[in-house]
């Protein structure tokens, strides 16, 4: 008997993904639903569908630059993964020429703008520095 796509909400329990623990679970689920391939009914593809979401979002959420990146990598790599723009840099830089050389590394970034780029991102000030 197939099962019914609210059978497989209740039996996976989808929800956002706050830790590592749940990314691993939710994570495995996709695995297995993706490895069926034609075998997956519309119900578990729907499924499937849902936790792709899940996990993309958690890795948008959690992803970090490399360690070796440089302050202009990783501001590149927290714009592009924040869904934020250039523009929303123009409060701390004060130019779009500075955001431009600031992205591009032929501008430092100061300890003042590096306290205001970790409360923009949520993350810590020394990344840019």
């Amino acid at each position: 008997m197939t099962e019914t796509y609210a059978d497989l909400l209740a039996e996976t329990a989808p929800a956002v993904i706050e830790n590592d623990e749940q990314f691993t679970r939710i994570n495995g689920e996709l695995g297995r639903l993706v490895g069926r391939g034609r075998r997956r009914t519309p119900e578990e593809t729907k499924l499937m569908r849902l936790l792709a979401v899940l996990v993309e979002d958690y890795e948008r959420r959690n992803a970090l630059p490399p360690e070796e990146a440089t302050a202009a990598d990783r501001l590149q790599f927290l714009l592009q993964h924040s869904g934020k723009t250039p523009a929303d840099l123009l409060p701390i830089f004060g130019q779009r020429s500075h955001v431009n050389e600031a992205l591009n590394g032929r501008r430092p970034i100061s300890a003042p703008q590096a306290r205001k780029l970790g409360a923009l991102f949520h993350v810590n000030p020394g990344l840019f520095l």
